[in-house]
Parts: C-alpha cells; structure tokens; sequence
C-alpha cells in the first residue's frame, strides 16, 4: 500500500487507517490487539488511532506494549490519539457524566499518559476531539502549539469539528491542521451538505472517515437506506469483480478520504483495505451517492 500525504502540513499516512473507537466491548483485547495490528501491517496499513478513552480507556496501554515486546518498531507506525471526550469509568470516579474538556490542564494531562500508555515519546498526530465551548480557547490553542515545538505532538488535528469549529481554531493557531475526524459513509453524506468536505479540502487536507462501513449497516442494516444501498452495491460489485464493502469504502477513497477502519473482523478489514486499489467509474460514484440520498431530496 504506498503511503500519501494527509495534506500540504501532515505526514505520508496509509491510504486506509486502522481506528480503535469500537473496542469497548471487545473480548480478550490484548490477543485480538495483537491479531488486528499484525493483520493492518500485512496489509501495509502502518498508522494507527487511538483516543485517551478507547476500549475503556486499555488500548493505548496494550498497543504500547506491543511496541515495547518489538512487535514492530516506532519508526515503522504513525499514531495518531486524541483527548476531549470523558467518558465515565471506573477508573475515572471523579468523571460523573459524558462530556468535553479541551482546557490547557487537560490536553497537557492526557498527552503525557497517552505517551506513557503507548511507551513512546511523541504522536504524530494529536487530534482534539470535539471544541468544548467553556474552554478557554487561547490557553486550547497555546497548548496545542506549545506541544508541538516540544516535540511531544509532531502535527495537530480535530475530529467532530463543525466547518464553523474549525474555522474558530485555525484562526487561533499559528501551526497547521492536518485533518478532520468525521463521520462519512454511504449511509451518512451529511459531511458533503454541511460544508465540513468543502472546507476540508479548502485548507489541502484530507477527511479521516471513520463508520466506513456504517458499523456493519452497510452489509446487514434493514432499513430502507441501507436496504437499497446494499442493493445498488451488489449490483456493481458484479462489475468490480469484488465484495460490496471493498466497494463502499472504494467510494470513500474516490472523494480523497482516508478511511478509518473499526471493526475487529479479519474479512472486514481486508475488505476495506482491497478498496484502495479500486477506481471507482465518476459515474458509479453517483449512482451510489444519488441511490444514498435518494428521500433526502
């Protein structure tokens, strides 16, 4: 898989990037871990992202584990993590409800146990997940910044961030942003309507598409978008010569975004991963898009 720039500031990335938001019920982590991470790098999928609170607040601890046994080495893996979100855990008592924090106190806070967990000293990329609006915004970007000529976050991202969150932010900062974590996939085009594409590509980035495969609706959901989206899928997969998810993630890729894959499942991940070496005709692009959005209009 050859590896592409994230944009005119980020690094070269994989085309597709493995994203562990979905492991909080994931039995055996560590072993599944290991199985996952050995599987991406087959494939030639080398960055990695975490957040402070992925898989109950384990898989940063049990990915740098992997790293400290030579699994592989540092310079072989882009990683990415992020902070904002608290979530309630055991844990974390002092944590009573799901909410945001972006304070300068809590960035510094999670950078340095996200480093300590992953037995490395920097991250490729730091993403703030999601802008809490009672934040003092310029200690938020001070912070950002100050990280970076550390040494400690060698790039800065968001995720969640609406077009007008973005904006606020970048005009606080004097250091890029290298993306945007939102959600898109066929089932879920509201990025295109929203501006947050647009915008995206105005400032020469690329979209990290996390859902790819809508959390298995793509392949199994019975609702009606669902239901004629995988109808539509089949249709051209018998075209491609491929599986209907290789296909959906391939109509992703063909929007320049880079997908965030979740899912634990061997095939689903080699699914998504086939999907980069898919062109995906202008036209079958907009036939699935126009079948996606169809009682939308």
């Amino acid at each position: 898989m050859q590896k592409i720039y994230m944009g005119d500031a980020g690094p070269k990335v994989s085309p597709a990037i493995y994203g562990f938001y979905r492991w909080d019920d994931v039995k055996d982590a560590a072993s599944v871990l290991k199985k996952t991470v050995e599987l991406c790098l087959e494939l030639g999928i080398n960055t990695f992202e975490h957040g402070d609170s992925y898989g109950s607040y384990k898989c940063e601890e049990l990915f740098g584990n992997l790293l400290h046994e030579g699994a592989f080495k540092r310079n072989e893996v882009i990683l990415f993590t992020k902070c904002g979100l608290k979530v309630p855990n055991v844990q974390y008592p002092d944590i009573r409800i799901k909410h945001y924090d972006t304070s300068a106190a809590h960035i510094l806070k999670s950078v340095d146990a996200s480093l300590k967990r992953l037995r490395t000293d920097y991250i490729d990329i730091f993403l703030l997940d999601k802008l809490d609006p009672i934040s003092n915004l310029e200690e938020t970007a001070l912070t950002l910044e100050k990280l970076k000529d550390s040494g400690k976050i060698k790039n800065i991202g968001v995720a969640n961030f609406s077009v007008f969150q973005h904006q606020l932010l970048t005009s606080y900062l004097t250091k890029p942003i290298v993306t945007n974590h939102i959600e898109l996939n066929l089932l879920s085009t509201q990025a295109l309507d929203n501006g947050q594409i647009d915008y995206i590509k105005q400032r020469y980035m690329r979209p990290l598409a996390y859902a790819p495969l809508a959390e298995g609706r793509i392949a199994v959901g019975t609702d009606p978008q669902a239901v004629r989206v995988r109808a539509k899928l089949e249709e051209l997969s018998v075209k491609y010569n491929t599986h209907i998810e290789s296909l959906a993630v391939a109509w992703l890729v063909k929007l320049g975004a880079l997908p965030l894959i979740g899912t634990t499942n061997e095939q689903r991940i080699r699914n998504a991963a086939n999907a980069i070496s898919i062109d995906l005709d202008h036209q079958d692009w907009y036939d699935l898009y126009n079948v996606s959005i169809a009682n939308h209009n």
